[in-house]
């Protein structure tokens, strides 16, 4: 994946919350194209190896998180955090996490991964097939800036993380603004 690129149209399987719904799970199947979440908006769209782990529950959703209207000042619509999860994995993550400002995309079966190039095998983890790291900036469903950790391959005994940091894209952003101040 690089700059100028189009993201692959593809159906998320979500549950939403819906109030119509009694009981202990009020929640219902939506499905949401690539298109609801990009089309008309410039985005931060960052993905990780899974919900509930070290370094993605610990610095990334966070950094993100907190780092919202900062990001909004300077340009983001929304921001979307991927993962090779299910739909009920990433709702209890943001729950847990107590997101108001990300929203979570689950990728299942990692369909849009695949199409990424950014699907990897994570068995030496125990994991299966999981996302790489990796962030971008996208306008209008194309990548605008893409930040990807070094290093990608299959059963990789690290997990590097700094590029797809929420840092690092700040500093993208606050670089990409200061020609405009001139």
């Amino acid at each position: 994946m690089k700059a100028g690129a189009q993201l692959p149209n593809v159906t998320f399987h979500t549950r939403v919350r819906d109030n119509a719904i009694e009981g202990p799970n009020p929640f219902r199947w939506e499905d949401k194209t690539t298109a609801d979440y990009f089309t008309g908006k410039r985005v931060i769209l960052f993905s990780l190896p899974g919900a509930f782990t070290p370094t993605c529950s610990t610095y990334q959703l966070p950094g993100f998180e907190n780092g919202f209207d900062t990001f909004k000042d300077n340009g983001i619509d929304a921001i979307y955090c991927m993962s090779v999860n299910d739909s009920f994995v990433m709702n209890k993550w943001a729950q847990d996490q107590k997101l108001s400002n990300v929203h979570v995309i689950p990728d299942g079966s990692g369909e849009f991964t695949r199409k990424m190039g950014m699907l990897v095998d994570k068995e030496n983890l125990g994991f299966g097939m999981r996302s790489w790291r990796y962030a971008a900036i996208v306008t209008d469903g194309i990548v605008e800036a893409w930040f990807e950790e070094p290093g990608l391959m299959d059963n990789c005994p690290e997990d590097p993380y700094g590029v797809s940091s929420p840092d690092n894209l700040m500093k993208h952003l606050e670089q990409i603004k200061e020609p405009e101040l001139a």
